[in-house]
This record gives C-alpha cells, structure tokens and sequence, in this order.
C-alpha cells in the first residue's frame, strides 16, 4: 500500500468543491453553537422547534410538528411529552393510534420561547456567522433551494 502524500486525500487532483460535504461539516459546527443558545434557557434544538413552530397560533399534530422541523414522528412522541410535563405545550384531546390530537403552545411555552429568541438572534447574526447582511439572505435562499430539492422526492 502507497503512502498518501500531504494535501492528496482521496482526490489525486485535489479535493474537488463538494457543497453538502461542506455544509454538513458546517452543521456540526452549528449544531453544538445551537444546543448551547437553547440549554442556556433550558431546551434543547427540537424542543425549540416544537415551541417555534406553534408559537403562529396553529395547532398541530405531532406528525405534522415532525415534518415541519425534519425529526421521525417517534422521536416527537418523546419530545411532545416531554414539554407537556413541563407544561410548555398542550395536548387537545387523549389522542392515540389513529386519532389527531393536536398540541399547542402554552402561556409559558410562550414565555420560554421569548427567553430564547434574542440567542438565536445573535448567533445567526450576519456578523456571528462572518457574512455580510447580503451573504446572509442569500446563504438563506441557497439552503433553501438546496432543502427543497433534496425533499421534493421523499414525500416531506
């Protein structure tokens, strides 16, 4: 077995562009800059998208919520009960195998919400992220662009 030399890689010619490789290397990145804005104010980022997602005033079922912020519907069970024992969100209705129950955000589910915005804010501020105001708004559209086209084909 050959020795690979410094800066060759699996690309004889150089590492190519590979857009997703790069954003998914970004994400991690994200990820862990995420959870420390959300456990700052007691959430963790699917907990935040559960109360952001409710906080327009529509009540959704925890199938429409998992869609709506990208997790399995089993991983949203966990998640729903989770914030109605803290008394973040509401269940309207026992619901069950076949039945829609819809959640919605409550008075301090609200409040909680309030606490966090202004994290998110900051850390998505173009200065935080190293873009300039425009770069930001465009890095927005691109992304997605990018998540419409990778979901239009897997029914989300």
């Amino acid at each position: 077995m050959r020795e690979a030399r410094p800066g060759e890689g699996a690309w004889a010619a150089g590492e190519p562009d590979l857009p997703l490789w790069e954003l998914i290397q970004t994400s991690y990145l994200v990820a862990r800059g995420f959870t420390e804005v959300f456990g700052a104010v007691g959430l963790t980022p699917v907990q935040f998208g559960v109360l952001a997602s409710l906080a327009d005033g529509d009540d959704l079922s925890q199938a429409e919520l998992a869609r709506t912020i990208m997790v399995r519907p089993q991983s949203l069970g966990e998640v729903a009960t989770s914030l109605i024992e803290r008394g973040l969100v509401e269940r309207d209705g026992p619901g069950g195998r076949g039945r829609r129950a819809a959640l919605r955000i409550t008075a301090a589910g609200r409040t909680l919400l309030e606490r966090a915005l202004p994290g998110v804010e900051a850390f998505n501020a173009p200065e935080t992220i190293g873009l300039s105001g425009e770069d930001a708004a465009e890095l927005v559209r691109m992304l997605r662009t990018v998540r419409a086209a990778l979901s239009s084909g897997d029914g989300s």
